[in-house]
This record gives C-alpha cells, sequence and structure tokens, in this order.
C-alpha cells in the first residue's frame, strides 16, 4: 500500500509535462476572471456615483461587504473543500462567482448592488483559495514556484484586459458600466477545465481513499510518461510529520504552535489585504477626485495596470532568488515606496509610472503569498487554514474601504498612499522576523 510520503514523492518526481500546463491553464483561466472582477467595480464606481448619486462612503460600503463575502467564502470554502474536496469546492466556487457576476449587470440601486457584490464575492473567494491549495498539492514541489508565476501572470492579464474593456465600454453611456460585470460572466466557460481535472491525491490519502489516490497518481504517471519518456526513479522516502499524514480536526489550528502560525498567516493577510485593496480599489475613483475626468481616469488606470502580468512573472525569480519569506519581504518594502510616490506624484507620466510599478509589486506579492500561505499548513487542515486567514485578511477589508474614505475626507488625498505605505511596511516586519522559512 502506498502511504502518504510515497504518493507526494511520485508527484514530486515528475517533469513539467503537458498535464502540468493543461492545470495551470485551467488555474490560470480562473484567476483571469478572478482578478477581472476584483476591479470591475473599481472601474464602474465613477460612474455609478454619477447614475446613482453615490458618495464616497457608499462607494466604501460597496466595497466592504463584498470583502464580507469574501470572507465568508474563504472560511467555508476551505472548510467544505478541505471535507468534500479541492476539486468540488473549485468548481462550486467558480460557478457561484460566474453566475453572480452576471448578476451585477442588473443591479437597479445601492441596496441591490450590496446583495449582489455580497454573493459574488462568497464564490470568488471559495474559488481562489481551492485553487491555490489544489496547485500547491498537484504541482511537483520543485515547480510550484514557477507553476504559480505562469498562473498569476495569466490570472493578471485580466486586470489591463478589465481595464480596456471599461475605458471602452464605461463612456458608452449611462448604463456602460452594466457591459463591463457581464465580462465576469465569462468566467463559465472555465468550468469544463475545471471539471476535466483529477481530484488530489494527497487529500484523498489524507481521507483513507489510498486506492483512488494510487489510481489517480497512476493515471498522472501515465499521462506525463506519454509526453516526457520514462520517469526518473522513485527514491526511498522517509514518513513525512505526523501532523501531514493524518486528518486533524479543525480546532487544532487554535491550539499550540499551529496556533500561532494560524494568527501569523492571519494578520499578513490582513495588512496587505489592506494595503493591496487600498491601492487597486480606489485609484480610479481618488484620480477622479483630483480633477481629472472619469474617461481620463480609467485610461490611466489602464496603463498602470499593464505592470500586472510581468510583476506576476517576477515572483518567480525573486522567490528562487531570496526564498518565499525575504522574496515577500523586499516586494511588500519596494510597495510601501513607490506607493508614496504615486501618492505625491505631480504629473500624469509620473502618476502612471509609479502606478505601473505599484501595480507589478503587487502582484509579484500575490504570487508568492498564494503559493506560501498555503504551504503553512498540514495537507489535512491546509484549505481550512489558508481559508481561515485568507478570510480574516477580506474580513478585515470590510473596515478598509471606510478607513479609506475616512483619511481621504478627514486629511487629504496624499494621506491615503502614506496609510497604504504603512500596511506594507508592517506587512514586511511580520513576515521578515516571524514568519517560517
Amino acid at each position: 500500500m502506498n502511504t502518504f510520503s510515497q504518493i507526494s514523492a511520485r508527484l514530486d518526481r515528475l517533469p513539467l509535462a503537458r498535464f502540468h500546463y493543461q492545470v495551470i491553464v485551467a488555474l490560470g483561466f480562473v484567476f483571469f476572471f478572478e482578478f477581472a472582477d476584483l476591479n470591475t467595480f473599481a472601474y464602474a464606481a465613477p460612474q455609478m456615483r454619477l447614475q446613482f448619486g453615490m458618495s464616497i462612503d457608499s462607494v466604501a460600503w460597496i466595497t466592504s461587504v463584498t470583502f464580507l463575502g469574501m470572507f465568508v467564502g474563504a472560511a467555508f470554502g476551505g472548510r467544505f473543500a478541505d471535507v468534500a474536496g479541492r476539486r468540488k469546492g473549485l468548481v462550486i466556487g467558480l460557478g457561484v462567482f460566474s453566475i453572480f457576476s452576471l448578476f451585477n449587470a442588473i443591479a437597479w440601486d445601492v441596496p441591490s448592488l450590496l446583495v449582489i457584490r455580497f454573493l459574488t464575492g462568497i464564490g470568488l473567494s471559495a474559488m481562489t483559495v481551492c485553487a491555490n491549495t489544489y496547485l500547491v498539492e498537484i504541482m511537483p514541489a520543485s515547480y510550484r514556484g514557477k507553476a504559480q508565476s505562469i498562473v498569476s501572470f495569466v490570472g493578471h492579464l485580466g486586470i489591463p484586459a478589465m481595464a480596456f474593456m471599461a475605458s471602452v465600454l464605461v463612456p458608452l453611456g449611462d448604463n456602460g458600466w452594466r457591459f463591463v460585470f457581464l465580462v465576469g460572466g465569462i468566467g463559465l466557460v472555465a468550468l469544463p477545465l475545471v471539471f476535466r481535472l483529477p481530484e488530489s491525491p494527497r487529500w484523498l490519502m489524507i481521507q483513507g481513499r489510498h486506492a483512488k489516490a494510487t489510481t489517480i497518481t497512476e493515471a498522472i504517471e501515465a499521462k506525463v510518461a506519454a509526453t516526457t519518456g520514462p520517469l526518473p526513479a522513485l527514491q526511498a522516502v522517509d514518513a513525512l510529520p505526523g501532523h501531514d499524514v493524518v486528518k486533524l480536526p479543525y480546532r487544532a489550528l487554535f491550539r499550540g504552535a499551529m496556533a500561532k502560525r494560524t494568527m501569523l498567516v492571519a494578520a499578513l493577510w490582513i495588512f496587505t489585504t489592506l494595503g493591496y485593496y487600498g491601492f487597486l480599489s480606489w485609484v480610479p475613483t481618488l484620480l477622479a477626485t483630483q480633477g481629472i475626468s472619469v474617461v481620463k481616469s480609467l485610461f490611466y488606470t489602464m496603463l498602470m495596470t499593464l505592470g500586472a502580468a510581468p510583476g506576476a512573472l517576477l515572483a518567480w525569480p525573486i522567490s528562487n532568488w531570496l526564498g518565499r519569506r525575504k522574496g515577500i519581504a523586499l516586494v511588500c518594502v519596494l510597495t510601501a515606496v513607490f506607493g508614496v510616490f504615486f501618492g505625491f506624484a505631480s504629473s500624469p507620466v509620473l502618476v502612471v509610472l509609479f502606478g505601473f510599478c505599484v501595480s507589478a509589486l503587487l502582484m509579484a506579492f500575490g504570487a508568492q503569498m498564494y503559493l506560501y500561505s498555503p504551504e503553512l499548513f498540514p495537507t489535512s487542515l491546509r484549505n481550512s487554514g489558508n481559508g481561515l486567514s485568507y478570510g480574516l485578511g477580506r474580513l478585515a477589508n470590510v473596515v478598509g474601504p471606510l478607513i479609506i474614505a475616512g483619511i481621504f475626507n478627514s486629511f487629504n488625498y496624499q494621506a491615503v498612499f502614506v496609510y497604504i505605505a504603512g500596511c506594507w511596511l508592517l506587512s514586511a516586519a511580520l513576515v521578515l522576523f516571524f514568519a517560517p522559512k
């Protein structure tokens, strides 16, 4: 009988092959629509403010309730995938997200938009957490960084793509913003790709379904061998630490050393989420408050987001050079620096240049953190721990937009970016001095 260690070793010894790239393509589509939707409201908000007579505070509340939904989706969707399976959680999350993305386009007032954005957030976060965990468990360990960078690259193409579409669709008329929301529903086309993915053999082993795990592992090996030739010999393996090969109860996340790790990862997600979306979700609206027209604001934002995809590709060499922990810390510090430069930029050229740099760094961070976070938890609680921590970050951002609005109304435009920089510097300190290697 295969042990958990043997199944893991068999998967980890595989070279990258067509099978792995099929996984990358499927998850790339998932992330494409995730990142596209995350910025949809930011691009639509300036015109929606005019149509619905929305204040900055209303924009903040709509953004906040979206993140409340994301907390629910991450926490409960993560736990669901630990119980029912990674693939099933991914399929359901993608379906819920795509369906309610379509419903955004028919919102008729602020209350209806609040409800729909909440439900969209549930599907979005459940889908994201399951996709991250699936990638960690199905990809060979030595190629995870590369795979995550490629998936993030494909996913982050959704940001400039959505920015471009918004810059074209929003100016079409009072209801141009509705067409922007319809794009998120196209995520349904990724469902057939996700349906074709096998269940995680590592998850099956933890569930005691050894025969099924072995069958799927053998099928993966056969697919890889068919395209790469004979597989590398399987080396003798030692048993993995006990916590990684047994089914742990959910409460284990809050006990002993695991509790400290859960709190650390949650703190990282909280402060980086406040900084991440403090920038991405607010730039078009904040630029519009500085006398820049809605059309120009969206155009500048589109140019900035061109840094997203290459930024995701930066994650792999940075991670290989410095390791996960130091690589994340470096990116956090650089994001803080360029974020302040952006806030004090005095010309459109500098606004776009520094915004491009921030966009690239945000995506380099995301690609690394999406990989690092699930790796810190044992297999049986990987989705639960990562989902809870990730979800708490989203929950914190329920108040994040209100903080941004409060700082803007009480101080000024520049103060918002000083606050965002502070979030990133605090995150750098947490990961550098307290996170495990």
